[in-house]
């Protein structure tokens, strides 16, 4: 009797990097208070301690660019032994809700129906859309060399960081993409802000396949280059990349020695929940701060008139409120992608 093969048990599913949803989740508290900083008055701004927060703020979107890089680059990666167009797809249907989202926000505050180039203004949500279709050819063709695709998108994002100075020479439409001069001041120009995805992208493709330790040794070398980087081209994004990539070392450490216990603590899932909804986080909390009802909002009433007290107050309220909306995109987000896979919404998986 010829025995009747025994199919191979799967793979367990590889364990989510928690760090990095850490770093989003953190980016998102504070991207919150960065943008509730309208609502604080000016003197306060530019005292010194504004100037201090200020600096930690610039920290916010180089974290969500190259976070947005490292998810990319490692969902290719270690999807990369079985199909590669069901998980392009996926991956182009994610980049496409960025790209929508920030297309909504671009209409919601600018006067679209006479100038229709509005919408396609670079801020944060249109430049890593437009950034990750940039590094998407790369990051699936070599989904399968991690090694070699680390390299490359290291060198692309370093030469990135080098051009930006010869970009702000740009003039006309081109430079909407490339520099804050264009016709309609981009806040999140590809140059240098998409040098973020691909070294979020560089670490990301390691980290599919690498220990813990690993990944920390090459973020250390990024943190040293950004060293060298603003020692040879002082400016901002060198001591950005320098902190941003420490502050990563940091969360890998404190996620390897992280208890059960605290792995499922109020704080942690309070990240969490701000990091894996990230780009609801970013519309809604905007809505809150900015958006008119009937004429009114909360930036309308209380612009350049808080104090500190009612500004931690407000910041405070901000992420609350914004937490409890999120609580409810996870659970319609679910039933969402049950549509689109075409089955029923009761099908839809439960969040834990």
């Amino acid at each position: 009797m010829v025995p009747t093969p025994v199919p191979p048990t799967p793979s367990p599913p590889r364990a989510r990097i928690k760090a990095f949803d850490w770093l989003r989740g953190l980016a998102v508290l504070f991207m919150i208070e960065t943008h509730a900083l309208v609502l604080l008055r000016p003197e306060l701004r530019t005292s010194p301690e504004g100037r201090h927060i200020d600096w930690f703020n610039g920290l916010v979107a180089p974290s969500f660019i190259f976070a947005a890089g490292f998810s990319l680059a490692l969902v290719q990666v270690r999807g990369a032994q079985g199909p590669r167009w069901p998980r392009v797809r996926r991956s182009l249907r994610r980049i496409g809700e960025v790209l929508a989202v920030g297309v909504l926000v671009n209409a919601i505050w600018f006067p679209w129906r006479q100038e229709p180039e509005w919408l396609l203004r670079l801020d944060i949500l249109p430049c890593i859309g437009v950034s990750l279709l940039l590094a998407m050819p790369l990051l699936a063709g070599l989904s399968r060399r991690p090694v070699v695709l680390s390299a490359l998108a290291l060198l692309i994002a370093l030469g990135l960081f080098l051009v930006t100075p010869y970009g702000e020479s740009v003039t006309g439409l081109w430079a909407d993409l490339l520099n804050r001069n264009g016709p309609h001041q981009p806040v999140f120009p590809l140059l240098p802000w998409a040098g973020y995805v691909f070294l979020g992208a560089a670490v990301g493709a390691l980290a599919a396949g690498a220990s813990v330790r690993r990944i920390q040794a090459f973020l250390a070398g990024i943190a040293i280059l950004g060293a060298l980087f603003n020692v040879l081209k002082p400016g901002n994004h060198g001591q950005r990349i320098l902190v941003v990539a420490l502050v990563l070392v940091g969360l890998l450490l404190l996620e390897s020695r992280l208890s059960e216990r605290a792995r499922k603590s109020l704080g942690v899932r309070f990240v969490e929940l701000l990091g894996m909804n990230s780009l609801a986080g970013y519309f809604f909390h905007e809505m809150l701060i900015y958006y008119q009802v009937r004429g009114i909002s909360l930036a309308g009433l209380a612009k350049d008139k808080l104090g500190w007290g009612l500004y931690l107050v407000s910041w405070m309220g901000l992420v609350l409120v914004t937490t409890l909306i999120l609580k409810g995109v996870e659970w319609v987000y679910p039933r969402y992608e049950a549509l689109l896979r075409g089955q029923s919404p009761a099908d839809a998986p439960r969040q834990p």
